[in-house]
């Protein structure tokens, strides 16, 4: 992360804004950690145009919908990442906070080390996706567009058997797999790369930037994606592939 780094926090329990103020105030680079328990505080800062680097936003506050505040600051604050730190782990809201323009998700749960990764991986101008198991049974599925949703495209297409059966691959097997994933899928280069581009949270125009490639060929290049994931926003290829780094098939 870069220097003089301004924060944050936003949650409405004391004793967890205190300790997250502790753990954040703790990272390298970070000058300031502001701590406040109401979507009113929050507000009156950034209206005082307070020097902000990054918002970390809980979903429960007893003032506000920790939704509504997630979509009021990605709209009047569009250059600000903001970061869900949420006690909650549906894979419903993950989707939600992502659609939403949120720069990550990390469940309250996590270790002070994925929190470190993922703040480190966010100012870095990623987007950080907690690992998620498809078709999760504690989803309480009210999403319509819930990762279950696609492991059914994902059971589709045949598995390595090491996978299926969850056991442990060995190292031929895994040295086989990486990289499966995506030749499955019948994309070209071009796409593959446009496709990892789009695990770092690129826009269509960075993306274009980046290959040298025009704006309109990256959208073609997004839609063939989209198509072939069987979802309908980037969010939601996103988190598709982002299941398939966790177990080992990219």
């Amino acid at each position: 992360m870069g220097t003089a780094m301004n924060v944050l926090l936003i949650d409405d329990h004391p004793l967890i804004l205190s300790a997250m103020k502790n753990i954040v105030g703790g990272l390298e680079g970070v000058q300031t950690v502001q701590g406040v328990e109401t979507a009113y505080e929050a507000r009156e800062l950034l209206r005082c145009k307070a020097e902000l680097d990054l918002v970390l936003l809980d979903l429960q506050l007893g003032d506000a919908d920790g939704f509504d505040l997630l979509v009021e600051m990605r709209r009047d604050y569009p250059e600000l990442p903001v970061v869900v730190v949420s006690a909650s782990d549906r894979v419903s809201d993950v989707i939600r906070v992502l659609d939403a323009g949120a720069a990550g998700f990390v469940p309250k749960r996590a270790s002070n080390e994925i929190l470190f990764e993922a703040l480190h991986l966010v100012m870095s101008g990623g987007v950080y996706v907690p690992p998620m198991p498809l078709g999760s049974a504690d989803d309480p599925l009210d999403h319509p567009l819930s990762l279950v949703s696609y492991s059914a495209r994902l059971r589709s297409v045949a598995l390595p058997a090491s996978i299926n059966s969850r056991e442990p691959a060995s190292s031929t097997e895994a040295a086989t797999s990486q990289g499966w994933a995506f030749e499955t899928l019948g994309l070209t280069p071009r796409q593959k790369d446009v496709m990892r581009l789009l695990l770092q949270g690129a826009t269509n125009k960075i993306i274009a930037t980046e290959l040298a490639i025009s704006v309109e060929t990256v959208k073609d290049h997004v839609a063939t994606i989209l198509r072939v994931l069987g979802v309908k926003t980037r969010t939601q290829a996103v988190l598709v592939i982002k299941q398939w780094q966790d177990r080992g098939l990219t």
